[in-house]
């Protein structure tokens, strides 16, 4: 199963992170987990959006079938958060030696 991940560039939820449910055209279908699940998710306009392309393994692995669960949606954000904190603090360190 092919996952994305976005994160959101304009509006009031600037800066959020979103598993993409859904494409179209010109719009893409968000869900959170949370104020956005999957049955309900948020409609936007792709220009409004950056797609993650960089995921870690454990990422793709959390998705298990085609359909989505917000339980899975919520723990594919949570790890990317993690991950991208684990490498701030990486480079912070490289650059302190």
């Amino acid at each position: 199963m092919d996952i994305k991940l976005a994160i959101s560039r304009s509006g009031h939820d600037k800066d959020n992170i979103y598993v993409i449910i859904k494409e179209e055209a010109n719009l893409v279908y968000l869900a959170d987990g949370k104020l956005k699940p999957v049955e309900k998710p948020k409609r936007k306009n792709r220009k409004h959006i950056q797609i993650i392309k960089k995921l870690p393994k454990e990422i793709t692995e959390v998705f298990t079938q085609e359909n989505f669960r917000n339980e899975e949606v919520k723990r594919a954000i949570k790890l990317y958060r993690k991950s991208v904190e684990y490498q701030e603090g990486k480079n912070v360190k490289s650059r302190c030696n």
